[in-house]
């Protein structure tokens, strides 16, 4: 079954960090590449930061820009977001989504849902004091 499965999220209080993972299972993440995307309460899914099937090329959204940091291990077929600096404005749901692709070293952030064949279930994270 070809399936990613995020974990990692929490409850954390603002100005802490958290580290999300993403784990795929039954296929190789190679030639994929990962997109990171967020949906909080009342708003759209967007997507806040992707990575290149070779990990060499990565690109954020505005709002995390500076603040998370996206990488991925393809031998282990795992993807990471790093989020620091957290805010109460970064709580929502967050999802990691994997897409083919042609271009190992580029990859743009586009909100483009229809780019990625593979999701996983989401995880929550809520920065609160």
């Amino acid at each position: 079954q070809l399936q990613l499965v995020e974990s990692g999220g929490g409850l954390v209080q603002p100005g802490g960090s958290l580290r999300l993972s993403c784990a795929a299972s039954g296929f190789t993440l190679d030639n994929y590449l990962i997109g990171w995307f967020r949906q909080a309460p009342g708003k759209e899914r967007e997507e806040i930061s992707c990575i290149s099937s070779s990990g060499s090329g990565t690109n954020y959204a505005g709002s995390v820009k500076g603040r998370f940091t996206i990488s991925r291990d393809n031998s282990k077929k795992m993807a990471y977001l790093q989020m620091n600096s957290l805010k109460p404005d970064d709580t929502a749901v967050y999802y990691c989504a994997a897409g083919w692709s042609p271009y190992p070293a580029f990859c743009l952030v586009q909100s483009r849902e229809d780019y990625f064949e593979y999701w996983g279930q989401g995880t929550q994270v809520t920065v609160s004091s």
